[in-house]
């Protein structure tokens, strides 16, 4: 029994020594937030975490938006590899909630995640963070709100009396991940192969009461009606390749088109156009950058180098 036990321990050991960096900060549990569920708007999911990198000058930030279709979905979802790969690279990280369209329907997420940021930038001195250096990701419905702030024009009120809403929406940078860069289900049904009709209801999604209005919010949250060429740099990934069939099982395949590469290759033929970097990452492609992490320690840090 006890040849066995230590024929065990040293199986594990070899595999812990033989693991890569980044397997080894999967495994690991994510490190404790330095301040949690702190409150940036009124709502009960109107809450953050934040984790505070060991810098000595003010640290570059990073925001997490969790996807989950706008129906569910956590900020502790943030997987523990990006976090610590981000600390360990002198980024500091936030992780927030926002408002479900059962509590209100969109746009009202992305005004909880404008607010979000710009309670962010308003902790700049004590959070040690520079708000020059600010990026964010998230994937499914947290890509289109990461990328909504993005390629939205400033929303800062400097007249406002409240001190948080002079703060910028701004962003330096921008990561996705299965992003859907528009709303238009009527696009959706012309690029995506199989996707033949919507798979939800857009007034279940959208706060409009007739067509002219669905229009007009959709256009309002869609990255590739809203992109300019003041905009920030993207880096996207989606799992399948662009010529890759249809899965054969339907819940699969619905999941697969919902997260269609032909998102990402509609926005950079735009962004392409304007000249604004769009890194485009999938099966069989050839990225400038190999992670989200990696994009962001070039685009956040490559003054520091």
């Amino acid at each position: 029994m006890a040849r066995h036990l230590r024929k065990i321990c040293v199986t594990a050991l070899v595999i812990i020594m033989n693991a890569s960096p980044s397997q080894a900060r999967q495994r690991a549990p994510k490190p404790p937030p330095t301040h949690k569920d702190v409150r940036y708007g009124p709502h009960e999911r109107n809450v953050l975490d934040f984790w505070q990198a060991r810098t000595k000058t003010p640290a570059p930030l990073v925001v997490y938006i969790h996807g989950g279709g706008f129906r569910n979905g956590s900020k502790a979802s943030l997987k523990a590899n990006d976090l610590t790969e981000l600390l360990d690279a002198g980024i500091s990280v936030a992780a927030l909630h926002y408002r479900l369209i059962q509590q209100k329907r969109l746009p009202a997420a992305h005004h909880d995640c404008a607010r979000a940021l710009r309670f962010l930038r308003s902790k700049a001195k004590a959070w040690n963070l520079d708000k020059q250096r600010v990026g964010a990701f998230g994937g499914s419905a947290g890509a289109q709100l990461s990328m909504w702030l993005a390629f939205h024009d400033e929303m800062a009120d400097p007249k406002s009396s409240d001190p948080i809403a002079t703060e910028s929406t701004r962003l330096t940078c921008v990561a996705t991940i299965g992003g859907q860069t528009t709303m238009d289900f009527k696009l959706w049904q012309k690029w995506i192969p199989g996707y033949d009709k919507p798979h939800r209801d857009p007034y279940e999604m959208l706060d409009a009461g007739n067509e002219d209005e669905l229009r007009k919010v959709v256009e309002e949250i869609s990255a590739l009606s809203l992109i300019s060429k003041d905009d920030p740099p993207i880096h996207m990934y989606y799992r399948m390749a662009p010529d890759d069939p249809v899965p054969s099982d339907p819940a699969e395949a619905r999941s697969w088109q919902v997260h269609h590469v032909v998102f990402g290759e509609k926005l950079k033929e735009k962004m392409d156009r304007l000249g604004i970097e769009a890194d485009l990452r999938y099966p069989g492609a050839k990225p400038i950058y190999t992670s989200i992490p990696r994009f962001f320690e070039a685009k956040l840090q490559q003054d520091k180098r």
